[in-house]
């Protein structure tokens, strides 16, 4: 009979952005469903998350992926709890509303980096200026793996049922998008997660790590972000555009708010040039991807209705915290 690899991941207690941790857990049956894969504890203090002399801490499983990069595997996703079955301190996804009715796509960019430079920089100084790397073809722009690397976590996202939407090469050289939509208060930011991890184990065979950070290359370069479009029943069905200047007005007022959850050093990005607004700002405007937030056109034309993109948050941003901050602005606004 075989066996079956149950990789559990969680995130850490490392500030001011978590890092995924995993361990696997050995089954005699396959699991159907998360009542199949029972809590599991780990040390707790050696990933800022206990102290030595109390080092528990429990996993509690919130998600079933299958692993199409292990035989008979599935990727277990998990929640930190403290041994009385409370959220740990370092739980942000048990700081989310619930609104079942959230739908949240997150557009992750990111660099592939190896010998500590992008791929594809020279090992002195720099590549060709920004220009057709975006969305380009061939190997002077493109490298002999990235692509690669691109398909291939496409297929083991899709193969886990992530609905991985799209993928691109972006516009420094070195730099690809994907990204992912879900419908549910954290289903998109779980995928997330775990579409991250799979691009980090994925690049081990290559010699090649990810870089998440928003501005690895100073100068005129473009810093990644992790732009998240958003969306609650009310805006897609009632909106309006009372309710919309409403939104937005909250959505200034917490500005500082936003910002300290959108992910470390965002002031090296957004400087308000490379399609940024300054941080110190905040703005909306039609199609306009130099705004903190991007009203589509369509939004407009059916009566300040459907979904609205958000362009602050940064690459290395969490998405809990983001999904997070930004229902809390939402449940600000009355809807009648």
């Amino acid at each position: 009979m075989p066996k079956y690899k149950l990789e559990y991941i969680w995130l850490d207690g490392y500030q001011p952005i978590p890092n995924l941790r995993g361990k696997t857990r050995i089954a005699t049956a396959m699991p159907t469903s998360l009542s199949d894969c029972p809590e599991w504890g780990f040390d707790g203090s050696s990933t800022q998350q206990a102290e030595g002399h109390s080092s528990d801490c429990m996993l509690k499983p919130v998600g079933l992926y299958p692993d199409a990069g292990r035989k008979d595997a599935f990727i277990v996703l998990c929640e930190v709890m403290n041994p009385d079955g409370t959220p740990h301190p370092s739980n942000m996804r048990a700081t989310i509303l619930d609104v079942p009715d959230f739908w949240a796509g997150f557009e992750q960019e990111y660099f592939m980096m190896k010998d500590g430079r992008p791929l594809g920089f020279p090992a002195n100084g720099y590549p060709d200026p920004q220009g057709e790397y975006y969305c380009g073809v061939g190997f002077d722009n493109m490298g002999s793996i990235a692509r690669q690397i691109a398909d291939e976590h496409l297929e083991l996202c899709h193969a886990a049922g992530i609905n991985h939407e799209g993928i691109n090469a972006e516009v420094a050289k070195g730099q690809w998008e994907f990204q992912v939509f879900a419908k549910g208060s954290c289903k998109a930011a779980d995928d997330m997660w775990v579409a991250r991890y799979l691009l980090m184990r994925l690049t081990e065979k290559y010699g090649v790590s990810i870089e998440f950070h928003c501005k690895p290359i100073r100068g005129d370069w473009n810093g990644s972000g992790m732009h998240a479009n958003f969306s609650t029943g009310y805006m897609r069905d009632v909106g309006g555009e009372e309710y919309f200047k409403a939104l937005m007005d909250a959505f200034d007022k917490n500005r500082d708010e936003h910002i300290a959850a959108y992910g470390p050093d965002n002031h090296l990005r957004l400087t308000g040039l490379h399609e940024t607004q300054s941080i110190d700002k905040f703005s909306w405007g039609i199609a306009d991807r130099g705004a903190s937030i991007r009203v589509p056109h369509s939004f407009v034309k059916n009566g300040y209705k459907g979904y609205l993109e958000d362009r602050r948050p940064n690459s290395q941003g969490d998405p809990y915290q983001i999904a997070s901050r930004i229902l809390k602005t939402i449940a600000e606004v009355p809807t009648s």
